[in-house]
């Protein structure tokens, strides 16, 4: 007896049974624990170091990660900002030990965690608005937002910051993998 085998089925429509939010969540908490770690091997004795003369110094850089959890709050809480608003800056960078840092970015990751569970995908769905100087830069979701300038942003610093660890010759710890630093013994 010869049995056909039925056609494959295919789902054209299906739902997402999970907020928003729960799908960031396990990111953040990924990427903010890596980060962190890259943070902790931040030299206090290197903080003015950089690569090339229009980079960032090392502190700088390092105070940026620091910092970006923390832009979660006017994300989540404002439907714009202004990143150089006419009256002067609200971020002045200046150098500071990394524990200093580590203390601002364990505030910042828990406050954004905070705000990441609570909002609604309604919300993660409005507009949200970047200006500087007053003009709009980029208008998008709030969901894009957190995406792309929190957390792909202080991805792409850490990711400077694990060159910059590099380039003085401190370890570089794994993150998305082993690192030369972190290779298990072959065996």
């Amino acid at each position: 007896m010869i049995h056909e085998r039925p056609p494959p089925v295919h789902r054209t429509n299906t739902t997402l049974t999970m907020p928003l939010s729960a799908l960031l969540l396990p990111e953040f908490d990924a990427e903010a624990a890596t980060a962190r770690k890259v943070l902790e091997r931040v030299p206090d004795d290197r903080i003015e170091w950089k690569p090339h003369e229009k980079a960032f110094p090392m502190g700088h850089l390092a105070q940026l990660v620091a910092m970006l959890p923390g832009w979660t709050t006017f994300i989540v809480t404002k439907n714009e900002h202004d990143i150089a608003p006419l009256e002067g800056p609200t971020a002045v960078y200046q150098f500071q030990p990394v524990s200093k840092l580590l203390a601002m970015f364990d505030k910042n990751v828990a406050e954004a965690r905070s705000l990441i569970a609570g909002v609604t995908d309604e919300q993660l769905q409005e507009p949200w608005t970047l200006k500087a100087r007053g003009q709009s830069i980029v208008t998008m979701s709030r969901y894009m937002t957190l995406r792309s300038s929190m957390l792909n942003h202080l991805v792409h610093h850490r990711a400077q910051l694990g060159l910059y660890l590099r380039l003085t010759e401190q370890k570089v710890p794994e993150m998305y993998g082993p690192t030369a630093d972190t290779k298990a013994a072959p065996g």
